[in-house]
């Protein structure tokens, strides 16, 4: 199968969607699909993908704009597949519609929770609006410049017509999947958490712990990903502060700081837990297993993610996990929920104390993530997956379409969105 994905986060950009696609990519060549993968590349494209897109970065951020030109791919793809809304993402949508190529989508992100965190939601949206001929009016885009409801009013009007343009949409957690409900027209949801593979790494947690001066004996909390406001680094920070009264030996290690660096410090300080904190730059994905190793709990404090692929990864090492975001705490193949506590310090702290001080708890924590990695392998994922363009080529063709062998994502819509009706 000839597959074109589409997606606006550069490679190794320390986010989820990076990840996902390197590892969807992957899975599918090795299966011996034709895959070309559009991302962001320097402006020259010196390097990487050949499909690479021209971009340029954005001054003092992690991201990197791409300026897209879809014109004639040869050979042509049986199934497109968007990743994110930005102008990549807009460009593959608007390539498969002049094509007549169906559309799976995969919806990563959780705008309208970003939006009130990142102002180029916005400015995206009307990118996006522009690009799409939507025929928006100034009073349209103004509204995008407007929090609050009508703000998000927009966006969702601006997302309903993404759905519009798609013949599959794949939600990556149960989450997400309920989220959305939201939306007055949905093409069919299939629920797929991606799979991702630790690569081994020969780094020992006794030498990982030196070079980060941690005493081998000190409970260590690690947090993995960007420290920005949506993942909520202050009530992570705020957690830690708390447990420290319970452990003071315990150390808190921040592996994928990039922006936001200086703050994360300050507010350290603030709260009183600077000497426990190590703050690490993002890593290569190749060296992650050895900091899961390294570490005693992942603590996961944002409540905006989709699907949070660094806890998959977490426990396919065999690391407990504890979440603040009760709705992510379904693990992939309907295996035992995740240890989760409510999104405020006192509470997140208790539950970090519980894993640390608790051996039994630590183990069968260990052990249910472990076996929900080994139940959900690469292999599953990629047949769901596989189906998933089925399905679409199905649809586009009008042959009969293979169901969702599953079925599970669009149970959650029709329920929450039977809710909010009955409510």
């Amino acid at each position: 199968m000839r597959i074109a994905h589409f997606c606006d986060s550069h490679p190794g950009r320390s986010d989820g969607v990076a990840t996902s696609v390197a590892a969807t990519v992957s899975l599918l060549r090795a299966a011996g699909h034709d895959v070309q993968l559009y991302q962001p590349a320097p402006l020259l494209r010196g390097r990487g993908e050949p499909c690479g897109v021209r971009s340029v970065p954005v001054p003092l951020r992690n991201i990197r704009v791409g300026v897209p030109r879809f014109s004639g791919m040869r050979p042509v793809p049986h199934v497109v597949h968007v990743h994110t809304p930005g102008p990549v993402g807009i460009g593959g949508l608007r390539y498969a519609r002049a094509h007549e190529i169906p559309v799976v989508m995969t919806w990563h992100t959780d705008l309208l929770a970003y939006s009130a965190h990142f102002v180029e939601i916005q400015l995206g949206a009307a990118h996006a609006a522009q690009r799409l001929d939507l025929g928006w009016t100034t009073r349209d885009y103004l509204r995008l410049a407007r929090a609050g409801t009508e703000r998000r009013a927009q966006l969702l009007r601006l997302a309903q017509e993404f759905m519009d343009r798609t013949a599959l949409v794949i939600a990556p957690s149960a989450k997400t999947a309920a989220g959305l409900a939201e939306f007055e027209r949905l093409p069919p949801v299939w629920m797929v958490p991606t799979s991702v593979q630790l690569a081994d790494c020969p780094l020992g947690r006794a030498e990982l712990r030196r070079s980060l001066r941690i005493p081998e004996s000190a409970p260590v909390v690690l947090a993995v990903g960007r420290a920005t406001k949506e993942k909520d680094p202050a009530l992570l920070l705020a957690a830690f502060a708390r447990l420290l009264r319970q452990v003071p030996a315990a150390r808190l290690v921040m592996v994928g700081v990039k922006q936001n660096r200086l703050n994360v410090i300050r507010l350290a300080r603030q709260v009183g837990v600077a000497h426990a904190l190590r703050v690490i730059r993002p890593v290569p994905h190749s060296r992650m297993a050895a900091y899961y190793r390294m570490a005693d709990v992942l603590a996961f404090a944002s409540t905006t993610d989709t699907q949070g692929l660094v806890m998959i990864e977490a426990e396919a090492a065999g690391l407990p996990v504890v979440l603040a975001d009760a709705a992510l705490a379904e693990r992939p193949g309907g295996a035992t929920g995740r240890l989760s506590a409510a999104p405020d310090a006192d509470s997140f702290a208790a539950a970090l104390a519980r894993v640390l001080t608790d051996p039994q708890l630590h183990r069968e924590v260990a052990e249910a993530g472990r076996a929900a990695a080994d139940a959900y392998s690469a292999e599953h994922y990629l047949g769901r997956l596989l189906a998933a363009y089925d399905f679409a080529r199905a649809q586009a063709t009008g042959a009969q379409s293979p169901q969702d062998p599953q079925g599970a994502a669009s149970a959650s819509v029709g329920a929450s969105r039977a809710a909010r009706t009955a409510g």
